[in-house]
């Protein structure tokens, strides 16, 4: 349902669970501040903090540890990720505070006595645990740009632990992927499973005493009641116990690092977003420079000619990603090159007009991620803008929990490269730059991304969704500027995806005509439907002065427009 903003009230839209593409409704919108998240209690508080006085940042930082209790498929204290920032003042920056590899992990730790990965090695228990770096990232990010204390931050987050929530019909959709995985592991089953066996019903409570204990530990000691509390000793001894290779150490020596965004202009507006370690924002910058010189706006949303270019792009685009660009810290990353008009020029050269490339011709030398991210979109009455990716890669990650932290695991190791040339759980083909070191960050899609022009925020935007998660922030971004939509249809419109290898244009359900179709296939295309639209993300999107960049504000007050994906289930934009 959505309800239009008036004055004195608070406007919500909760997402409904996708049926069919039909007519998006009217973007939420909104006077002072917008929070867009995939779990309506976490897009609350995050409103609530605004309305006391909090700024944006503050806004990000209490959402973050509120999904940590609401939406533990993916919001966490155990995983790590993304922000992005863009002050009032224009000043832009980015937080990594992405997972990283223990100081014990080896190149070959995940293969066999053949040579090659074995099954689960990378994805399930302990061994697949990267050190979380959410806990760190926040409290950096409150320090650094925030102006609330820690403990008003954290309280709305204890408060849902301690005291539980009513499950929506969203939440418990949420748990039907892992009840299996999570019934396995004890100290996780006794949480998520009703008496430790049973899947929790809508509207029954569920309650996180271990969590609420860990969060009043971070409140009173900052970070350090995390990575030298008890929450890390009991996460190392839990590791060693299973297998794991996480240490004390790996988690006294977790820090943070402030980046600066990448950035490009596409048709007038500047893009900030994300930087190496992820390759998020290098990889929409270069797919919007090839394109720049075709006129998507003219040929439109879903024609072949369209697909045609977008689909090459990101094909070029993505032997880039997979081959090039990894841990700054320890590759030299061309971004400088990649971003360039004349390596643009350079691709869009080699695109024949009426037909498909071929993957295979562009394999690199030397070549042989997850559903459940979130993100969260938040502005503020001032104008400063922040954008959220953070993720246990999995859904529920490792499916793993340390007993008494209430702290469910990543396992973000399943994004370096296991062996170049073997896909990893999203399908990826990576090669050495991403490969396993002690302490190296995982190449990353997360693309938080803050669009402005003429030194004011325009959009603020991205998605979960693996892989997919360039493509789907790249459309929603096309969306409102080539094809002149609202911020809510460019979310909820039908995606495409083309990630080099395999070499197929993966498309939802009803995203093209079949005549569309029939055109693409005769350029030589393999185009397939994918009907599992989780993997196709839950984007979270502000829009700022109208519903779209060509419409005014209705009333002329309300100047913050915001859309959570239909896709979603559990999600809201709310503004006040």
């Amino acid at each position: 349902m959505a309800a239009r903003f008036t004055a004195g009230l608070v406007a919500v839209a909760l997402a409904l669970p996708i049926q069919a593409f039909a007519a998006s409704p009217a973007p939420v919108a909104a006077e002072n501040g917008m929070v867009v998240t995939a779990q309506r209690l976490a897009s609350q508080v995050g409103v609530d903090i605004l309305k006391s006085g909090g700024n944006a940042v503050d806004a990000a930082v209490a959402v973050g540890y509120a999904l940590a209790v609401v939406y533990p498929t993916a919001g966490n204290l155990g995983g790590g990720g993304f922000m992005t920032i863009r002050l009032k003042d224009g000043r832009t920056t980015f937080l990594d505070f992405r997972e990283r590899a223990p100081g014990r992990a080896t190149k070959d730790m995940y293969l066999g006595p053949d040579g090659n990965p074995v099954d689960g090695l990378s994805t399930d228990g302990y061994l697949a645990v990267g050190v979380p770096g959410s806990v760190a990232g926040l409290e950096y990010a409150r320090e650094h740009y925030g102006s609330k204390e820690r403990p008003a931050l954290i309280a709305p987050a204890i408060a849902l632990a301690r005291d539980g929530f009513a499950l929506s019909p969203g939440d418990v959709e949420s748990f039907l992927s892992g009840n299996a995985d999570l019934a396995r592991d004890p100290a996780a089953a006794a949480v998520f499973l009703k008496n430790g066996s049973e899947p929790y019903r809508v509207g029954e409570r569920l309650v996180q005493t271990d969590l609420a204990s860990t969060l009043q530990t971070i409140s009173d000691r900052g970070a350090d009641g995390f990575y030298r509390g008890p929450a890390a000793s009991a996460i190392t001894q839990a590791s060693a116990a299973h297998g794991g290779i996480l240490e004390a150490q790996d988690f006294a020596d977790y820090k943070v690092r402030e980046l600066a965004p990448v950035t490009c202009d596409y048709k007038g507006y500047r893009i900030d977003s994300s930087p190496p370690p992820s390759s998020g924002g290098v990889i929409i910058c270069e797919i919007l420079n090839i394109l720049e010189g075709y006129p998507l706006a003219y040929t439109g949303f879903g024609s072949a000619e369209t697909v045609h270019w977008m689909v090459e792009a990101m094909r070029y685009a993505f032997v880039d990603r997979n081959s090039a660009l990894g841990d700054p810290d320890f590759v030299k990353n061309p971004v400088e090159k990649l971003l360039s008009d004349d390596y643009a020029a350079s691709i869009r050269a080699k695109i024949a007009p009426y037909r498909a490339g071929v993957s295979a011709a562009l394999k690199p030398a030397g070549m042989g991620e997850s559903t459940e991210t979130t993100h969260y979109s938040i502005i503020d009455r001032d104008g400063n803008a922040v954008a959220v990716t953070y993720t246990l890669n999995g859904s529920f990650g490792a499916r793993v929990m340390a007993p008494g932290t209430g702290v469910l695991l990543n396992n973000e190791m399943d994004d370096f490269t296991q062996k170049p040339g073997v896909p990893n759980l999203y399908g990826l083909v990576q090669g050495e730059a991403n490969a396993i070191a002690p302490r190296k960050t995982p190449l990353s899609s997360m693309s938080p991304t803050i669009l402005s022009k003429d030194g004011a925020p325009v959009m603020v935007i991205g998605s979960p969704g693996g892989s997919r998660i360039i493509t789907i922030t790249l459309e929603a971004i096309l969306n409102v500027v080539e094809h002149g939509m609202t911020i809510q249809e460019a979310i909820d419109a039908p995606r495409i995806h083309h990630q080099w290898q395999p070499d197929r244009v993966t498309i939802e359900p009803r995203a093209l005509s079949p005549d569309t179709i029939r055109l693409l296939a005769g350029m030589g295309y393999d185009v397939r439907e994918d009907p599992d639209w989780p993997i196709w993300g839950e984007a979270a999107g502000i829009l700022v002065g109208g519903p779209s960049l060509k419409t005014p504000s209705p009333n002329g007050t309300d100047r913050y427009f915001g859309a959570i994906d239909s896709r979603a289930t559990a999600g809201a934009a709310i503004g006040y």
